[in-house]
């Protein structure tokens, strides 16, 4: 282009067609031409063009967005000067320009808290450059109201940047730690330099906001408002210690702010503010407020003592009851929500010793009482916030029986009240949801649990009160059973009596209250019989829903081993119903286990939930003579179903009927029940066995019958295929006793293992079909409770493998051949397969039921070819799905630490570039927030350091045997590429210092080879982090290196790792005894002096 201004047009045309379009292909046009723009070598000075010269908003918007792509950008990055260079001018260009729209000046914003953020650790002249944040906003701070509220939106923005681990890696060419770590580092070091003095400002510009009576009709001086209350709720919320929970939890209810900061929160002033803010201003910011006020009120206990702690939960609860006594605002949905939150960190966070104690005590707890009745009446409105109520009364509750305060805390006055609102308000609801068509909240399942949980401890306190109180309601609906409203009434009953008898569970129970579940179960019972006997006329979902989430508490509470059953329950129930014993009992269980199966075969929700009943009955342990699952096996119902399972009687086994294949789910949960009950008494009777089978037989006949022909019906030959494996796992995954397993080894092997192996090469494409075949392989290959015992002359561990290996390679040659696979889809389509595989082929190497030298002995290429192909589908996956997705990474990563362990020789043979893949997926790992990933790598890092550091020393010594040809290749790449094992040895050494290391044993595992091999490399890395910590701090942080390789030899006998893991743990705690209140990185423990 020889014009600028005309570059410029054509740029300006650009983000005009980009975000103004409604055509998508002269958008998508556009955008490519801007990706491109973005990589061009004169970027940057054409963005700066654009901020002066630009006439429209979008162009300045793509200006910033490209910025802060470019001082983002981890290769080639911008040097020093120019990143000081962008961020004065961003400075100097908002200061100029206070009227921008806002998302320009937002975009802006952006920039400067990416290039401050990523610079954070960059000096010129033995200065940081990017630190003077204060300074760079005072100017603002002095100017207009909108100037004000840029510098303030300023320091929000790049305290919620410091706070977030940003996928952008971290800059300068030198550094190889991983990003997790640096992020960690910048956040601590922000926090220990600016986040105080930042929240100090935050608080003061408030204060004065508040003290020169807010002229609320003035637009500017809200937005001036809202931000500084974004910028304190940013401060509060800051990640101090490095926990990274996501934020949807809401249980982390501490707030670990750091000791210095005691000073603002012992000066009451601080609460008082926000509470005085609360009542001054316009209901539409009381929600930033309360936010606020809910993060104070959840500061980590240990930073007050005991007096302080009470004199601040004081003006706390005083705070609270003001509000509670001016409620205007709460019918506002945001401030009402917040509130509950509030309300809830009360007992989160204190005790209820520490509450009756507060002068006004018995005035909150009663408004509280009347605020939580008041909102459970008023169902219909802002039903998510409900459950913050709940959870304060469940541990206020929970806390009834330890509490040793002389001072009353009244809770048996006002629980009683609470549950009593609760069980009247859900069952009002009901004719108004009928009347009005209304979303019921029934259907919600997840919701009515989670409250059912926190009922259940709440209704257990006074609980006479709460089952005289069911019992008669209970009456009164059972009358009019026949209404539609009636019978929605009862199910919510039904629902809560099982929540309430499940509550037994946290209490010390009394005969009385045995009695009362006496006569709750009964009734429950009754209705039960009542409804069965209407079934084939027409049934209630949700009532049956009810009544099964009834018998999983009942089952919990009063079936099983461990029950006394000369308990009152059962008196009542042989007195009312003729249940003298737990016999007459579980036959009431498997007689309505049966009585759904029959008719709610189609409905799915039904047949899962009734089928983990009968699962969870058949879990016990058999072999007493009273046991219970000896009992339920006597049973003539239990018998049935054990002789009879086939779809006339059971008509979800049907194949017709689903909708889809992924319905036969529950399958697998039903014959996993019968294979456990089958086993009780089955001993070795392989008539008894061949009876039970003959339904599966006969299926695999069927398939083998349409397989050998060519012409088949291929649905049909897909859902018997799938309800088939899908029962065969379940029997496999029961069968876990070696008499049981082998019966069914030697019924599928060798007859049926080709018609798995022809499904697979057939429907490769469809995962509903390959699943559940290499799942049940994978299940046939895990040696569970040491069952795949074979006898010495058995061929069969070799055979198994061998068709192990052919299934593996099977699939993985012909799922390579998928060619692209969109990214919503790739896991569905493409990985979930691969993973099975992985974990399959780590069941057969790690089940030592096989010697794997024998195939390279014996030319038999089984081995072989299922590494190659796991090598195959490996190098086919990006190293972010690796980690992206749970499962894939949990069995990739085991099964990488049995081939590190068994068959380093394997490993040792590969390709440099796949060895290199290899590698960095481990480093990958190591920081991984999955625990099981980070241990699994340590554990493969571990190996390979092991093998190494072996050959090295072998290949120093005078030794006639020279090494191997692989020890040699691969001892030959990782002295070409040191980079990648001393990377590794920065990241752990970085972790076990700057972080929250939960599993720093298998840290220390890796780590001591690690030095070995890299001694000088060590010595640097120890140099440079004892020269980045303070001056007077440097000989201290000497010394605990010093130690750490106090008596240490250059080996790695278990002996000497044993010691190094103990040198390692001193290490750490000096370490960080060293680095409390300095300014570089501080780990968590400081937080809790």
């Amino acid at each position: 282009c020889l014009d600028h201004g005309l570059c410029l047009a054509q740029l300006e045309n650009l983000c005009k067609q980009l975000y103004e379009t409604t055509d998508t292909a002269t958008r998508l046009q556009a955008e490519k031409a801007l990706v491109e723009f973005t990589n061009s070598p004169d970027c940057l000075s054409k963005c700066q063009l654009l901020l002066e010269r630009g006439s429209s908003s979008y162009s300045q918007l793509l200006a910033a967005t490209c910025l802060t792509k470019l001082v983002s950008r981890t290769n080639n990055p911008l040097p020093l000067e120019q990143r000081i260079d962008i961020r004065n001018y961003v400075l100097n260009y908002l200061a100029t320009r206070p009227k921008l729209a806002t998302f320009v000046t937002q975009a802006l914003i952006q920039l400067y808290a990416r290039i401050t953020k990523l610079g954070w650790f960059d000096c010129q002249k033995d200065e940081y450059v990017f630190r003077n944040v204060i300074t760079d906003v005072t100017r603002f701070l002095q100017d207009s109201v909108e100037h004000c509220i840029i510098g303030v939106t300023i320091l929000s923005q790049l305290t919620n940047e410091i706070n977030q681990v940003s996928a952008t890696a971290f800059l300068s060419e030198a550094d190889t730690t991983h990003p997790l770590t640096k992020h960690r580092k910048i956040a601590s070091s922000f926090r220990d330099s600016s986040l105080f003095d930042i929240f100090t400002l935050s608080c003061n510009l408030l204060k004065q906001a508040s003290g020169k009576n807010l002229n609320l009709n003035d637009e500017s001086q809200h937005g001036l408002l809202m931000q500084l209350l974004k910028l304190t709720h940013n401060c509060l919320n800051f990640d101090f210690i490095g926990t990274s929970t996501d934020e949807s939890s809401d249980d982390l209810c501490t707030v670990q702010i750091p000791t210095s900061w005691r000073s603002a929160f012992l000066d009451s002033s601080t609460l008082q503010l926000f509470f005085d803010l609360y009542h001054s201003i316009p209901p539409s910011f009381s929600p930033l407020v309360l936010s606020c006020l809910v993060q104070i009120a959840s500061v980590r206990r240990s930073l007050f003592n005991n007096a302080e702690r009470a004199k601040f939960l004081s003006h706390l609860v005083d705070g609270v009851k003001r509000i509670l006594e001016n409620p205007q605002s709460l019918s506002d949905p945001n401030n009402y929500h917040e509130f509950c939150r509030l309300l809830a960190r009360l007992k989160s966070n204190y005790q209820l010793g520490e509450l009756v104690k507060v002068e006004n005590y018995p005035e909150v707890i009663r408004l509280i009482a009347n605020f939580t009745v008041t909102s459970l009446q008023h169902w219909e409105f802002a039903p998510n916030s409900v459950h913050y109520l709940l959870s304060l009364w469940q541990r206020l509750a929970a806390s009834v029986p330890y509490v040793k305060a002389t001072e009353p805390h009244m809770l048996e006055t006002y629980t009683p009240e609470v549950t009593k609102a609760y069980i009247t308000s859900r069952l009002e609801s009901v004719h108004i949801i009928l009347r009005d068509g209304l979303e019921d909240p029934l259907d919600d399942t997840g919701l009515v649990q989670q409250q059912l949980d926190q009922l259940s401890t709440i209704g257990r306190c006074e609980y006479e009160k709460t089952c005289a109180l069911l019992v008669q309601l209970f009456d009164q609906s059972a009358q009019s059973y026949q209404e539609a409203a009636a019978e929605r009434r009862l199910t919510w009953l039904v629902y809560i009596i099982g929540a309430v008898i499940g509550g037994r569970v946290s209490f010390a129970s009394t005969d009385e209250q045995d009695a009362m579940d006496g006569e709750l179960v009964c009734r429950v019972l009754q209705l039960m019989n009542l409804t069965d006997s209407r079934l084939a006329q027409a049934g209630n979902e949700k009532l049956e829903l009810a009544m099964l989430s009834f018998f999983e508490q009942f089952r919990k509470i009063y079936i099983g081993d461990q029950v006394q059953k000369s308990s009152k329950l059962y008196r009542r129930l042989s007195e009312v119903l003729g249940l003298n014993d737990e016999t007459m009992v579980l036959s009431v269980f498997i007689g309505k286990i049966i009585t759904n199966l029959k008719y709610w075969g189609r409905c799915e929700p039904i047949t899962s939930k009734t089928l983990q009943l009968l699962n969870d009955l058949s879990i016990g342990y058999p072999f007493g003579k009273s046991s219970g699952v000896r009992k339920l096996v006597k049973l003539s119902a239990v018998q049935f179903m054990l002789n009879n399972h086939t779809s006339e009687h059971f008509s979800f086994l049907g194949i017709n009927n689903q909708s889809n294949l992924t319905d036969m789910r529950c399958r697998t949960t039903f014959y996993t029940a019968l294979g456990r009950l089958l086993m009780v008494d089955l001993g070795e009777d392989e008539d008894q066995y061949e009876q039970f089978m003959l339904p599966l037989t006969a299926a695999f006949e069927t398939v083998a019958q349409m397989f050998s022909t060519n012409t088949f019906n291929e649905q049909e030959a897909k859902r018997t295929l799938v309800g088939l494996v899908r029962d065969l796992r379940g029997i496999a995954f029961a069968f876990n006793a070696k008499t049981s397993f082998m019966m069914l080894f030697e019924w599928i092997y060798p007859s049926y293992m080709p018609i798995l192996q022809r499904a697979i090469e057939l429907w490769y494409h469809d995962p509903a079909c390959t699943t559940p075949v290499l799942k049940l392989m994978a299940e046939l290959v895990h040696n569970r409770s040491q069952r795949l015992q074979f006898d010495v002359s058995s061929p069969n561990g070799i055979l198994l493998f061998r068709e192990t290996s052919k299934m593996i390679t099977t699939y993985g040659n012909r799922i390579l051949t998928l060619g692209e696979v969109p990214k919503d889809q790739v896991y569905a389509l493409k990985l979930k397969g691969i993973s099975i595989c992985f974990s399959m082929l780590k069941a057969a190497l790690s089940g030592s039921y096989v010697n794997f030298g024998v195939f390279r002995l014996y030319g038999d290429d089984a081995l072989d070819n299922a590494l190659q192909t796991f090598i195959k589908l490996l190098l086919s996956i990006p190293h972010s799905d690796l980690l992206d997705y749970p499962k894939l990474s949990q069995s990739y990563y085991s099964l990488l630490e049995v081939l590190t362990q068994d068959h380093m020789n394997f490993i040792a043979s590969l390709e440099p570039h796949v060895i290199m893949y290899i590698l960095s997926s481990i480093s990958e790992g190591l920081t991984a927030l999955d625990t099981m990933v980070c241990t699994g790598c340590c554990s493969c890092l571990d190996h390979i350091v092991t093998y190494l550091f072996k050959q090295l020393s072998r290949s120093t010594k005078k030794r006639t045997t020279p090494l191997t040809q692989e020890s040699d290749r691969f001892l030959h790449i990782m002295q070409q590429h040191p980079e990648m094992i001393q990377q590794m040895l920065s990241t752990v050494l970085n972790i076990i210092i700057f972080e929250d290391c939960r599993n720093q044993w298998s840290m220390s595992r890796p780590l001591l080879g690690l030095i070995l091999l890299n001694e000088k490399y060590f010595s640097d890395l120890r140099n440079s982090i004892v020269n980045s910590q303070p001056p007077e701090k440097q000989q201290a942080m000497h010394l605990c290196f010093e130690n750490l390789m106090e008596g240490i030899e250059r080996n790695l006998l278990t002996k000497n790792r044993d010691r190094f893991t103990q040198n390692l743990s001193a290490f750490r705690r000096e370490v960080n005894d060293s680095m409390k209140n300095s300014t570089y990185g501080v780990n968590s423990n400081d937080m809790m002096s």
